[in-house]
């Protein structure tokens, strides 16, 4: 069965629409029912049927117009079937999976290549080469001491401190967000990932900057526990495997996750765990959850396996602190 586009319903007979490559039910099948892009150009007939290579062609005083008008037309993304950009469509939850793989990868070279680190007798970690360290957290690792590296807002999402951290967020993305993405819709779904990842780590630092703790945030937990917040909303018995073996409806495992933060923040959870980081997201999934709730349809049987712990197990996907 195929899902509608739209309003998420299941169809045996999925109907897929020429102009914008998506796939609808029945009642959506229809342009004008799905808000198709291509309605703009069926109301510009030069901007569909002029091929653009008889500049004699005009319609008029109205010609200049319309020559723009078929030029912006034809400069606009492709999101239809053969274009670029219609391979991302429903498929946002992979690209996001493949940019933490290779973030990761860039992190694993730049270390093997300039910085060296050593386990100090403290327990820390520390680097023979301390400018190139600097220079490694300057791109991978939001900072409290340098909010203003603006770019480390979005890196610091796909960036992680382990393989085990990027494991566990990658399962829990992998199997919850696939299922989001067919609700909201991908680009809906992009911005939810994005947004809940910045305001998660900026949230962090916030907090860090109140303790006077240098040490950063990275990793996709605010993202991750966003999506976890809007499945809970929109389908709080979904099941979930607790580390693949105990079945929970989602809603139970959303308190228990909150608990571990709330207990995290006060000293009493793991250490090295972004905890504000998990409450942000975990927040603004909730919240976003509340405002589609209305408007999206959810199949009532559907169960489901997430990752180990849902997302990460005791402690949540695990958005890390420390010196990376």
């Amino acid at each position: 069965m195929t899902t509608c586009d739209v309003c998420g319903t299941q169809t045996n007979m999925p109907y897929h629409c020429k102009h914008c490559g998506g796939t609808f039910c029945s009642e959506h099948r229809l342009p004008e029912n799905h808000d198709c892009p291509g309605l703009d150009d069926w109301g510009d007939p030069d901007g569909v049927f002029d091929s653009g290579f008889d500049e004699s062609v005009t319609t008029g005083s109205g010609s200049t117009t319309s020559s723009s008008t078929s030029t912006l037309n034809r400069l606009k993304p492709d999101t239809g079937p053969g274009g670029v950009l219609g391979y991302f469509r429903g498929n946002m939850t992979y690209v996001f999976l493949i940019l933490m793989a290779v973030t990761f990868f860039a992190q694993e070279l730049f270390k093997a290549f300039f910085v060296e680190f050593r386990v100090a007798p403290s327990g820390g970690v520390y680097t023979t080469t301390p400018e190139m360290f600097d220079l490694y957290r300057s791109i991978f690792t939001l900072q409290p001491g340098h909010p203003e590296y603006v770019w480390t807002w979005v890196t610091s999402i796909f960036a992680h401190g382990g393989v085990s951290h990027i494991v566990v967020n990658g399962i829990v993305i992998f199997f919850f967000g696939r299922l989001v993405e067919q609700y909201i819709g991908s680009r809906d779904f992009t911005l939810l990932f994005l947004g809940s990842g910045v305001l998660a780590g900026l949230g962090q630092i916030a907090i860090m900057l109140f303790q006077s703790d240098a040490s950063g945030v990275l990793g996709a937990s605010g993202a991750a526990l966003a999506i976890m917040g809007v499945l809970t909303v929109l389908n709080p018995d979904l099941r979930v495997y607790l580390y693949f073996i105990f079945p929970v409806p989602i809603w139970v495992l959303t308190i228990g996750l909150v608990a571990i933060n709330v207990l995290g923040i006060f000293g009493t959870g793991g250490g090295g765990v972004a905890n504000v980081a998990h409450l942000v997201g975990l927040a603004i999934g909730l919240a976003y959850g509340q405002r589609v709730r209305s408007q999206i349809r959810v199949p009532n049987q559907l169960q489901f396996g997430g990752g180990p712990g849902g997302p990460g197990g005791p402690g949540g996907p695990g958005r890390r602190r420390g010196p990376f």
